[in-house]
């Protein structure tokens, strides 16, 4: 294939693609309030766990993004939310797994109608006041002495909108101020203080015949391929566009970024994606950018 054939159909493949972008963002947009993911059965919430990208810039997550750790060496900088829209009376259960003496105040839960998606990082420091003295959020400080290793804090909003919190299940707090049930809410944590480590084991919605909860995260679309030691690790992002004397195969380039080596091959059996672009597109449209096929099963990254 000649470099001029190359150039031309690299083009249509990408006018394509951004055609089918916009013409995802226009469906979205019909519907702001966006749907809640693989829902077993009509017991099933849906998986709950921290946004994977909208965090504090203190906070490492782990555990498929339930477990979120702060740096000790600071009392802030611990923010996180939800990967989804919660519920009405959806109860979220935090663990304290980890504390520290050596700082004044506790964790702070609460919700926003500001999709974690949508924030710019870094994000602010703390959720209150930062967050807290800006509309569509909430949030409640728990005390110290509620926040022992081991503890399992509940909280939640009510139908009126009243958000509450319940260490243990001991006697449950509530906010005076209530939260805009008008709009779709996520859940907005703070590890904050001494509170330096928690995990988050799920929720559940009590319902008149029966108890629905959040089941367990499913595999990931992307599954990485066995552990070598010897096999270097990928480009970074950066690296990979800084990076203008990489030459690929042309013939095997990412139909997206044009530069990384295409080693994902799709359901579809189109070998098209390089393994961050293929993080992206599939979170973000589920499908193949070639051939619009969605994607529904695990993929692998080719050896």
């Amino acid at each position: 294939m000649t470099s001029t054939a190359r150039q031309t159909r690299a083009q249509l493949v990408l006018t394509g693609f951004y055609a089918f972008c916009l013409k995802m963002k226009k469906e979205c947009s019909k519907n702001p309030a966006p749907n809640i993911p693989h829902i077993c059965s009509k017991q099933c919430l849906g998986p709950l766990t921290f946004h994977p990208q909208a965090v504090g810039h203190k906070i490492h997550l782990s555990e498929d993004c339930q477990c979120a750790d702060r740096s000790e060496n600071t009392f802030y900088g611990g923010l996180v939310f939800s990967n989804r829209p919660v519920r009405i009376f959806e109860k979220i259960r935090v663990k304290i797994l980890k504390r520290t003496t050596q700082w004044k105040g506790a964790i702070r839960v609460g919700f926003t109608n500001v999709p974690p998606s949508k924030r710019s990082l870094p994000l602010p420091c703390m959720a209150m006041p930062n967050l807290t003295d800006t509309e569509g959020h909430w949030a409640l400080p728990v005390h110290e002495s509620c926040c022992w290793e081991g503890t399992v804090l509940e909280f939640w909003v009510s139908t009126k909108g009243y958000l509450y919190v319940r260490p243990d299940n001991s006697r449950k707090k509530k906010l005076p101020m209530k939260v805009d049930l008008q709009q779709p809410h996520w859940a907005m944590i703070d590890v904050y203080g001494q509170t330096t480590s928690i995990f988050l084991q799920g929720s559940e919605k009590k319902e008149l015949l029966l108890t629905r909860r959040s089941c367990p995260v499913p595999d990931p679309l992307i599954r990485p391929p066995s552990f070598n030691p010897d096999h270097k690790s990928p480009a970074t992002t950066s690296d990979a566009v800084s990076d203008l004397n990489k030459k690929n195969p042309a013939d095997y380039n990412c139909v997206v970024c044009m530069i990384e080596e295409a080693n994902i091959t799709l359901p579809c059996g189109h070998r098209c994606l390089c393994p961050h672009c293929s993080t992206r597109i599939l979170k973000e449209f589920g499908s193949c950018p070639l051939c619009r096929t969605m994607i529904n099963t695990p993929i692998f990254i080719d050896s």
